[in-house]
């Protein structure tokens, strides 16, 4: 959702722009895990995935603006984390790129988080946390 709402040339910008316009205007709280903002830059910087890539401070950028919601937390690894993890991996049978997946879900059920907005539909294969795309935001 972070890389639609970053680049305008994305089929779904406007539908995430207004997404994150809502959770950060909004009062209901809601979480960025801190391995999405890694992803983020990493996607939107690359010269090889946009021409022209996001310059990567601009990104960095409009994260901070971002994080300075009070309704939004930045999650981050607890002493859950791991074992959360490996019982995700273990239920899941996620391998390869998926766990990547499985670690953003792992870091937002140990905060509590039972739903996940996302267009990548990985996420489906992990278990424990629902699933919503923009269209049904």
């Amino acid at each position: 959702m972070l890389i639609h709402a970053d680049r305008e040339e994305m089929h779904l910008h406007r539908e995430a722009v207004r997404a994150l316009r809502t959770l950060s205007e909004g009062s209901a709280a809601w979480a960025l895990p801190v391995f999405c903002i890694g992803e983020l830059l990493r996607v939107v910087s690359h010269p090889r995935v946009f021409d022209p890539p996001t310059p990567v401070l601009e990104a960095f950028a409009s994260l901070e603006a971002l994080l300075e919601s009070p309704s939004v937390r930045l999650l981050s690894p607890g002493p859950d984390h791991l074992t959360l993890l490996r019982d995700m991996l273990s239920c899941s049978g996620a391998s390869g790129n998926l766990v990547f997946d499985a670690q953003i879900a792992a870091v937002g059920l140990e905060h509590g988080a039972r739903t996940l907005l996302t267009e990548d539909r990985d996420f489906a294969l992990v278990t424990g946390i629902q699933v919503q795309n923009l269209a049904e935001f």
